[in-house]
């Protein structure tokens, strides 16, 4: 089935549920009553998505947000009030009939805002080609869209172009924890619901980076499907378009202060704990975006950190057997590679299987933002405990 050919069954199923209010894709968690104060039923009856818009939650007053398939309209209505009168919302969508919805609310919501006029405007246009300016745009959100277009690379490279420089993107998607065959990815039906066309969470990371993106990382996952043993994830990223230039800023080391026992970042700079590493401008200019600031310690000069200090982190497993219960873990970002204290290689959207300590230990504060965890076990395992190796290692 061409490219072209799954756009347009695509465009007719989310066409027909805009008429019908047909329920597509899975529930995202909207404080429904909280949005009722300003948004209309017709609008909300049409919402789709896997999550919720996150990013939203990091809008100031006055910036530029775009939202990737738009619908009829809800994060665009969100992001309305959040950007206030003085910021601006554009929303872009393929489908006449979710368009014409958004823009007959519009005024509506402005009204309910209290704007003297609408700041959200809705414009016609595929998300492989975006009808945007470039470096127009401070915030990009989506909701369950991207997963369905055939090319997802030139969405990940569309997305570079309009953001400007020190933009941010904060998208929900479903990704697969492995390759999706292809009677699946012919499957029209399934394409719709969000799920055929979905990558493995390696693929659709290693597109974004290959489109310039930076500091990616999980905001938050959740499991959603399984279809003939392949597990479907709904997932919320985030990622920065750094400044091409660099300012001297005087930092020349970086120390890793933890959980992780050894990392690498994503522009391939390795770090062992408590080692002072020399670093350039545009490594720090990395390790200053959120995900990667509480984890490193700046300096001028080497700073070096013992177990003993206060700003070493680490989480060690327990020293008792453990048992398999199905259990994968895959690391989400922001580094390319991390190790943990029990001789664990996590390796960025490779899922990796667990023990029931390992389990414990990536379900820890310091640890469970850079994971997304799921079982593939079906049905209740019962495995008896495994006794751990003298250095308390057993995976």
């Amino acid at each position: 089935m061409s490219n072209d050919t799954m756009t347009q069954a695509v465009s007719e199923r989310y066409a027909r549920a805009a008429t019908t209010g047909e329920q597509i894709c899975c529930p995202t968690g909207y404080n429904l009553e909280d949005l009722r104060t300003f948004i209309t039923e017709e609008v909300l009856k049409i919402s789709y998505g896997c999550g919720t818009p996150a990013g939203l939650d990091t809008v100031r007053a006055g910036e530029t947000v775009l939202d990737i398939g738009s619908g009829g309209g809800i994060d665009c209505f969100e992001a309305s009030r959040r950007v206030g009168p003085t910021g601006r919302v554009i929303g872009i969508d393929m489908t006449d009939e979710m368009l014409a919805i958004a823009r007959r609310n519009a005024p509506v919501v402005a009204a309910n805002l209290g704007y003297a006029s609408s700041n959200a405007e809705f414009r016609k246009g595929m998300v492989e080609a975006m009808p945007v300016e470039d470096g127009s745009i401070d915030l990009i959100i989506s909701n369950c869209v991207i997963n369905l277009a055939p090319d997802k690379r030139k969405v990940f490279r569309e997305m570079f172009r309009v953001l400007r420089p020190g933009g941010r993107f904060t998208i929900s998607d479903i990704v697969s924890d492995q390759p999706v065959p292809n009677y699946l990815t012919h499957d029209v039906e399934k394409w719709g619901n969000c799920l055929s066309g979905a990558l493995q969470l390696g693929d659709y990371v290693s597109g974004m980076v290959e489109a310039g993106f930076l500091g990616i990382h999980q905001i938050k996952s959740v499991p959603w499907q399984v279809i003939d043993g392949i597990h479907f994830l709904s997932i919320t990223l985030t990622g920065y378009k750094l400044p091409a230039a660099v300012e001297p800023n005087g930092v020349r080391f970086a120390t890793l202060r933890g959980p992780f026992s050894q990392m690498v970042d994503e522009l391939g700079q390795r770090y062992q704990r408590g080692v002072p590493q020399a670093v350039n401008a545009r490594t720090v200019q990395l390790l200053k975006t959120p995900p990667f600031e509480p984890l490193f310690l700046l300096s001028e000069t080497p700073l070096a950190l013992e177990p003993s200090d206060a700003r070493w982190l680490a989480v060690l497993p327990e020293q008792v057997p453990c048992v398999w219960k199905g259990h994968f873990a895959i690391l989400a970002g922001p580094f390319l590679e991390a190790a943990d204290d029990d001789h664990h290689v996590f390796r960025r959207g490779n899922p990796l299987e667990i023990c029931s300590k390992t389990l414990a230990v990536l379900g820890t504060g310091g640890y469970d933002r850079h994971f997304v965890i799921f079982n593939r076990a079906g049905e209740a395992v019962a495995g008896e405990p495994v006794s751990s190796a003298p250095g308390g290692s057993c995976c």
